[in-house]
């Protein structure tokens, strides 16, 4: 009689449980660890940093499953943390050394080992930063880079507030695909100081992360690094259009056209920007073409001038620099009025001039003349009365 009553018991135990959703699972003793000696490394590549570890302890109820890492890492400015899920030992990344940097991480047991419920283990925490060594305002200020025509890369800089006047900089660069940071074999100098970098042809270098660190020397006092990180395909300046025509289609219609700048930058590249001057009028207009057509504000303008800058668009990077503006193209309309107005009046007014003065000699001569023809027949009369 009491097993029947233990059996009732029991089934009015699953009875509740599936009416409530209760799961009667191993599950829910499911743990698993986090991963071990997790590490941030820095190998020299002035800002691309390497976080690894090795597999957690106790897996070996889990042979079958595939065991996964979520990955959360920032530097330490930043709010939001950057998140990445993977099978690996490791994960690169690039990261702004001028701040430190923190990352956490912990094992993941997904859906399928464990019967419908990921299972995570605790975080394990990692930090790392460059030690700072100067005072702040000892690092290079304003520094200026600019890829020009997709081809060479120039960077500029300022020197620190108050250094003392025997410091002087020093510039490295790595990307993917170099063996090791590189120093700038051509610096540009000022005072026998260094102000800036001639880079040399650079092999494959775009739509990569290019980091650049500037370190300085003093004998007086340390001088503070800086790091930066940006892709040259963001920093181009192409060169401006060439060969600017303005044409009139019709009285009311006029056709723009230049050539595409020079360089390796494919034509579907270029964003341009058109000033446009008709008399005293300007408007601004964009385009991704190398032509197009607008309509003349009046039939009587008498002046168009046409200025083009071009630069990378929105398709070939994410940025760009404005090229210089292009030599100034300008169309002049009813030039014939011009000449009447500047040529012609100023030619009549002299045609009349001399032919008044031709008008008053041959007068004059006229008189001289009847003169002397007067004088002459006078004497000859006197000459026949003497007879």
């Amino acid at each position: 009689m009491a097993f029947v009553h233990l059996d009732i018991r029991c089934l009015y135990t699953v009875l509740i449980c599936t009416s409530f959703g209760c799961v009667l699972s191993s599950n829910t003793e499911i743990k698993v660890n986090p991963p071990l000696d997790f590490e941030i490394v820095d190998p020299g590549y002035l800002g691309y940093i390497s976080m690894q570890w090795k597999p957690p302890l106790s897996l070996d109820n889990f042979k079958e499953c595939t065991v996964e890492y979520e990955l959360k890492y920032r530097n330490f400015d930043r709010e939001s943390w950057k998140t990445i899920i993977t099978t690996n030992l490791y994960y690169k990344d690039g990261f702004d050394l001028n701040k430190g940097i923190e990352a956490k991480i912990h094992t993941l047991l997904p859906e399928q080992c464990t019967n419908g419920s990921e299972v995570y283990s605790s975080w394990s925490e990692a930090t790392y930063w460059t030690p700072p060594q100067g005072r702040g305002e000892t690092k290079i200020q304003d520094l200026d880079c600019e890829y020009y025509n997709w081809q060479y890369l120039l960077c500029s800089w300022k020197p620190g507030v108050d250094v003392p006047f025997d410091t002087n900089y020093n510039l490295f660069y790595w990307y993917e695909g170099l063996d090791q940071a590189i120093e700038c074999a051509e610096y540009m100098t000022s005072n026998g100081k260094n102000t800036g970098c001639r880079f040399p042809h650079l092999k494959s270098p775009d739509y990569k992360d290019f980091y650049i660190c500037v370190n300085g020397s003093s004998q007086s006092m340390l001088i503070r690094s800086s790091y930066f990180i940006f892709q040259l395909q963001n920093i181009v300046k192409p060169l401006p259009p060439e060969y600017l025509s303005l044409t009139m289609k019709d009285s009311n219609e006029i056709s723009l056209k230049w050539n595409v700048p020079r360089g390796p930058i494919p034509e579907r590249c270029f964003f341009y920007e058109i000033i446009l001057t008709e008399d005293y009028t300007t408007w601004v207009f964009t385009t991704m073409e190398n032509e197009m057509c607008i309509k003349r504000t009046s039939n009587k303008s008498h002046q168009i001038c046409l200025l083009v800058r071009s630069k990378v668009n929105i398709y070939c990077s994410d940025d760009g620099i404005w090229s210089e503006w292009s030599e100034e193209e300008c169309w002049k309309g009813d030039t014939w009025k011009e000449i009447v107005i500047y040529f012609m009046i100023p030619f009549g007014f002299i045609s009349l001039f001399v032919l008044l003065v031709t008008l008053l000699l041959l007068y004059k001569q006229r008189s001289v003349l009847e003169t002397i023809f007067d004088s002459r027949k006078e004497v000859f009369t006197r000459q026949e009365t003497l007879c």
